[in-house]
């Protein structure tokens, strides 16, 4: 099977047809009225309004304002943009080519988003993670940041909410692990290193990481060095597509580490179902648990899970000491949050004992 990995969206900026196509006849009407108003010449027939235009990509960027306001959000998901040129011909198969005029919206209006991905703008930033049997760095996890051409940065909750409604996700999340293997290369991290990946973006493993694994391997890492984690489990629906995921990274080396257990009701299930070498405990579970009872309990339980099934369990977002000295308490492998340190990009290689 094949990898159904998705070119970056562009918009022509050849001389072109600009085709909108809707099954609506009210919606054609509309349509014309509003291209007519802005100044251009339309051309109806049954489904589709014409106009011609030097550079689309212009058209888009100069009347987004006008655009944007005057179609609702259920219009331009029902309206299909087709722009015809001579690299790309309107016919009755091409037409289902068509995107929703959504889409070529999101496009002007997620500029920065797309000159991260355009130009592989992406860094990673890394935040270490402790052993708490020796007291020293474990592992590293890898952060994902886009570098806006200004040099700020747009952080992963950012890319991935715009990646997600640009269908970008598997282009996003493949960048992301390929930037963090080759910073971590650069920076010649000697431990473990986390670097998450979102399952739902990935189709078939053979094709879709096998970039991953290459750059792996280009570089030289101990694949038992790197420990995928799975992120974003409660949008997983097809708990036997993860399965055949992580069968193939736990074939070529990797370890596997499960995010954000204890947020939401699948956690539980999720660990039964893809048997981690890790778990993470949720930030939510963590805070303030030195005063909350329940919260207490919950950890405990997983802490109990885990010794059962020789699993390691990692506390996340540890940020005071009373925290740290509760999870000790109870039980522990590794610990990781901003009470050690928050991520940077210069390599923090040791903690420093006033924290420990």
């Amino acid at each position: 099977m094949a990898c159904k990995c998705k070119d970056i969206f562009k918009i022509s900026e050849k001389e072109s047809k600009i085709h909108f196509i809707t099954q609506i006849n009210e919606l054609i009407i509309k349509s014309s009225n509003l291209l007519e108003k802005i100044g251009f010449k339309t051309n109806k027939i049954p489904g589709i309004v014409t106009i011609k235009e030097k550079n689309p990509k212009l058209f888009f960027e100069e009347n987004f304002d006008f655009l944007n306001t005057n179609f609702n959000d259920l219009e331009k998901e029902e309206i299909k943009i087709f722009i015809e040129n001579e690299d790309n011909q309107l016919s009755l198969g091409t037409i289902f080519f068509a995107k929703s005029f959504n889409k070529y919206l999101h496009y002007i209006e997620d500029k920065s988003f797309f000159d991260i991905i355009e130009n592989s703008s992406l860094t990673a930033h890394f935040q270490p993670i402790i052993d708490m049997q020796t007291n020293n760095i474990f592992a590293y996890e890898a952060l994902t940041r886009g570098v806006l051409p200004n040099g700020e940065l747009m952080y992963p909750d950012i890319l991935f909410s715009k990646s997600t409604r640009n269908d970008m996700n598997f282009t996003l999340d493949r960048m992301c692990r390929e930037t963090a293997l080759k910073t971590t290369a650069v920076k010649k991290i000697d431990a473990k290193v986390f670097i998450n990946f979102i399952p739902t973006s990935i189709y078939d493993p053979e094709f879709c990481l096998a970039s991953t694994v290459k750059w792996a391997k280009q570089l030289e890492f101990d694949p038992k060095n790197i420990v995928f984690e799975v992120v974003e489990t409660q949008n997983v629906k097809d708990k036997e597509h993860l399965k055949t995921i992580l069968n193939y990274y736990r074939k070529e080396g990797f370890l596997i580490a499960l995010d954000d257990v204890g947020e939401g009701y699948s956690s539980l299930n999720m660990i039964i179902d893809i048997k981690p070498d890790i778990i993470k405990v949720d930030r939510n579970i963590i805070q303030n648990i030195d005063t909350d009872t329940m919260k207490q309990s919950i950890y405990k339980a997983l802490r109990t899970i885990c010794i059962d099934n020789g699993i390691k369990i990692l506390a996340e977002g540890v940020e005071t000491p009373y925290e740290l000295e509760k999870v000790k308490e109870i039980g522990v492998d590794y610990v990781q949050g901003y009470y050690f340190a928050r991520p940077s990009a210069e390599i923090i290689r040791k903690i420093e004992e006033t924290v420990k």
